[in-house]
């Protein structure tokens, strides 16, 4: 499920997602509004209508594979569906599982590579073109990727001159989602620094309820509670040297920010089934667990703006209602820390479908199914805000385009796939371990610096 690659996004963005968390107190469900404006957009924005020339692909199958599973992969399908049904293509999805690089791998190397995939990782697509297995993007794609997408977000598709990716889906990972029943019958009120929400965290434990569910049965969301919580103490100039590896994982900025990430994980009071309930809950789990149950096992819950998606397909709590959100609280004296996360498509075949998928996925008409489903993100410009189902997700869409390109790339992302993207080693591993024992600062940064630097090559 990851991730889907993460992107710190600068403070203009933090205080428009403040409003994030006003939107979600009101009425949040705004489908037919919605519905309505999208319709009526679809022929103007750029890139619908007549401008998107599809090929004729009957009688041809496609192969697209991606981490996606559960209501994400059931609201990817109406894409796919769609595109087959504008084309006479037959497109099959597959499911890589976390560990992406190496299913990929695997399948390239034994001559049956998907048609496209999606990479949850920017360094997987760095790795892959290197090994010359990534196609470039034909005219047709990259004509509609520069009509709809900043310069900002083609560079990230782009390695060594060649534009190879589009950023389809991306996701806001710097959320904290709430119970609100849980919170109101504590008394317990939003928090905006660490400290806070520490505070925050101690008063929905007096009333009962364990206050923080956390899926760390899955490495992925453990790096992005150590992001967030970096890029706010130590700054994004020392975030973007630890994500190239020009500073170690034994740099005192690290050992702050572990140290911070401790006051949490070390109090077994504040965790839903305490350290051992954290380490077994897989992401799913971490969000249902807060909207199911009287009491329920938690009340708040961190992850990306796809929770949304989760929420309404496996509980009957209501988003905007239930099921309310506030940004990452600044931690010291740092700003407010906005990270995302996204997929790139890219073509593994050199066919005429791989290219048609890539450039109808480039285009508002597909980001627009995606985002009816809601749990969707798109940094296309050209995609109308109304297609998005409520006011949270549309709050959070605005404050993505908004930021243009004064963003970052989430740092386990960019890492080598040993490193930041494989299941069961690499930081994901080295998080779970310091998650069981979050006194060992010091054991936990010298395990990170030694795979770090096996995986970066010195």
């Amino acid at each position: 499920m990851k991730r889907t690659t993460r992107i710190a996004l600068a403070t203009a963005v933090a205080s428009a997602l403040a409003l994030t968390a006003a939107a979600c107190g009101g009425d949040s469900d705004k489908k037919d509004d919605g519905q309505k404006s999208s319709a009526s957009a679809t022929s103007s924005a750029t890139g619908s209508g007549a401008d998107l020339q599809l090929p004729d692909l009957h009688g041809q199958k496609l192969e697209v594979a991606a981490v996606w599973t559960g209501p994400e992969q059931k609201n990817f399908q109406k894409v796919l569906d769609q595109f087959d049904k504008l084309t006479g293509a037959k497109s099959t999805f597959v499911p890589t599982g976390d560990s992406q690089s190496t299913f990929l791998g695997t399948k390239i190397e034994g001559g049956a590579p998907p048609d496209v995939a999606f990479l949850a990782q920017n360094g997987v697509l760095h790795q892959f073109a290197d090994k010359g297995w990534l196609k470039p993007l034909g005219p047709e794609a990259t004509a509609q990727l520069q009509k709809n997408f900043s310069p900002g977000w083609q560079k990230l598709g782009a390695w060594k001159g060649k534009q190879y990716g589009v950023y389809a889906k991306v996701s806001n990972k710097s959320l904290i989602w709430y119970n609100n029943a849980a919170f109101e019958n504590a008394g317990a009120s939003v928090p905006k620094t660490w400290d806070d929400f520490l505070k925050t965290a101690e008063t929905v434990f007096e009333s009962g309820t364990a206050p923080v569910s956390i899926g760390g049965g899955d490495g992925w969301t453990l790096t992005d509670w150590f992001e967030n919580i970096y890029l706010s103490q130590a700054g994004p100039d020392k975030y973007d040297q630890l994500a190239a590896h020009t500073i170690k994982w034994t740099d005192p900025s690290v050992k702050t920010a572990l140290t911070t990430l401790g006051q949490l994980f070390g109090k077994k009071d504040l965790l839903a089934g305490g350290t051992s309930g954290a380490l077994n809950a897989d992401f799913p789990k971490s969000v249902t667990q807060v909207f199911t149950g009287n009491p329920p096992a938690g009340a708040m819950v961190y992850e990306g703006d796809f929770v949304s998606a989760f929420i309404s397909a496996n509980t009957k709590a209501k988003v905007g209602t239930d099921a309310k959100v506030f940004p990452f609280p600044a931690v010291g004296t740092g700003k407010a820390p906005v990270v995302s996360g996204g997929d790139v498509g890219v073509a593994l075949k050199d066919s005429k479908g791989a290219q048609a998928l890539l450039t109808y996925i480039a285009s508002p008409d597909a980001a627009k199914i995606w985002a009816q489903g809601g749990g969707y993100l798109s940094p296309n410009k050209s995609l109308d805000f109304a297609a998005y189902p409520d006011d949270v997700q549309r709050s959070i869409a605005q404050a993505l385009i908004a930021a243009g390109d004064d963003f970052r790339f989430d740092m386990s992302d960019q890492a080598p796939a040993a490193f930041g993207g494989t299941k069961g080693q690499g930081e994901w591993k080295d998080l779970q371990d310091f998650l069981a024992k979050p006194s060992d600062v010091a054991g936990a940064q010298a395990k990170l610096e030694s795979d770090a630097a096996k995986a970066y090559g010195g």
